[in-house]
């Protein structure tokens, strides 16, 4: 009888865990690239993967600069290059456990000949990268590493208007 019982509340605190869950959005670089083309917001677009540990490592950096900036026109965007079997049941679940605030989203390409020349052609395909983005001067920054707060805080508030 107790174990008839247990699997029902298991299976409703399991649905409220992921009712909560983030909706993962798949990407490729054109859907990429259109959804950083606001002149008026910058952006900063990491690109990560579960599997990878100093990707792992950094998330906490960008929940941190999502919740300083979050009334400014700043955006992260964590572009996670997991496998495709990981899209989006145990990704989204991931996601919620670590309790990741940046928008993320999975990347669904996977010959780096195509689409690294639309993202960023100095992006040698490493993980983790950073993709800073200011679109109102043009400038397109790529840290082709692990990236800290400080040096994140740093570019946004020289690119912000005082």
């Amino acid at each position: 009888m107790k174990k008839r019982l247990l699997l029902p509340v298991l299976f409703f605190f399991a649905g409220l865990y992921t009712a909560h869950a983030q909706k993962i959005a798949s990407y490729n670089a054109e859907d990429l690239v259109a959804r950083t083309a606001d002149k008026d917001t910058l952006y900063i677009v990491n690109f990560w993967a579960t599997w990878c540990v100093p990707c792992v490592k950094e998330l906490p950096a960008f929940n941190m600069v999502h919740d300083l900036y979050k009334d400014k026109p700043v955006k992260v965007l964590l572009v996670s290059f997991d496998f495709k079997e990981q899209y989006p049941v145990k990704l989204q679940s991931w996601v919620a456990k670590k309790k990741l605030r940046p928008e993320v989203a999975w990347f669904n390409e996977t010959n780096p000949t195509s689409y690294i020349p639309k993202i960023a052609p100095e992006w040698e395909g490493g993980l983790p990268a950073t993709l800073l983005i200011n679109n109102k001067t043009g400038e397109k920054k790529l840290h082709p590493d692990e990236i800290s707060v400080d040096e994140l805080k740093s570019w946004i508030d020289k690119q912000l208007p005082q």
